[in-house]
């Protein structure tokens, strides 16, 4: 194939999977290894993957990182490319567009996983798409991009749908990326990071928290945001026990 031929395929792979490496190993170091036993109290579910877990998430979310390499190379370096809204002059829109592109990006990649998750857990197509990802009852860092392939496909889609509905820089999409790849870590960090109370703050109640993710983990309803809660709420999809699971985890002493 053309693609492994073309010298910029292997450095965007090598981004797109050092992106995940470094930031999952980051916090994997800190609170699985280096911190472990000081902090194991506040571990939202208290027992620790098995090293099994461990190598399964990382092989399917090195397999993610090749389809989502594939999938931004066949859009941004192929002859599709003049068919989207790149741009590459961030004057051509100014920098107060560009800044603002981010969290427009955001935005819509909260309602679109809101409503692909909803449906990845439908019955006739659970085990084909989204199986894979629930294996890890008990998340881990490593778990942040552990997709079945056609999953993983389904989850880059944002970034087509993106790349073709609005003007783009690629550095704003890069940005929005590590952002992403930040917060899925974190969602599936298997710590609460938030301060006690958060969850029921006039904020926090619209903000999605690794606690609330992992419950929807170990439970497998409810809870299908990323980075909001709002559609959650308004769709009456919201666990009714997650402000006292939030508070009860943020309460325990050593």
């Amino acid at each position: 194939m053309a693609v492994f031929n073309d010298g910029r395929f292997p450095v965007l792979l090598l981004v797109v999977t050092l992106r995940y490496l470094i930031i999952a190993s980051i916090a994997f170091l800190i609170f699985y290894r280096i911190r472990k036993k000081v902090w194991s109290y506040k571990k939202i579910q208290t027992r620790f993957p098995v090293r099994q877990d461990y190598y399964r998430e990382i092989s399917y979310s090195l397999l993610t990182a090749l389809i989502f390499s594939l999938i931004g190379y066949g859009l941004f370096m192929t002859p599709i490319r003049p068919y989207t809204q790149l741009y590459t002059r961030i004057e051509d829109f100014g920098i107060a567009y560009f800044f603002l592109s981010i969290p427009i990006i955001l935005l819509l990649h909260d309602t679109y996983f809101y409503w692909t998750h909803r449906l990845m857990h439908h019955p006739g197509v659970f085990r084909y798409f989204h199986k894979v990802h629930h294996l890890s009852t008990n998340p881990s860092p490593w778990a942040a991009f552990a997709f079945h392939p056609l999953e993983a496909i389904v989850e880059a889609g944002i970034v087509v749908l993106v790349a073709f509905i609005m003007p783009v820089h690629p550095l704003a999409i890069a940005l929005f990326l590590l952002i992403m790849m930040i917060y899925n870590v974190y969602g599936h960090l298997g710590y609460e990071l938030y301060p006690k109370g958060f969850s029921r703050s006039r904020i926090g109640k619209w903000l999605n928290t690794s606690l609330n993710h992992n419950q929807h983990h170990q439970y497998f309803q409810g809870n299908y945001g990323l980075y909001f809660l709002w559609w959650d709420r308004w769709m009456g999809t919201l666990r009714k026990d997650y402000d006292q699971q939030f508070d009860e985890v943020k309460s325990r002493i050593p």
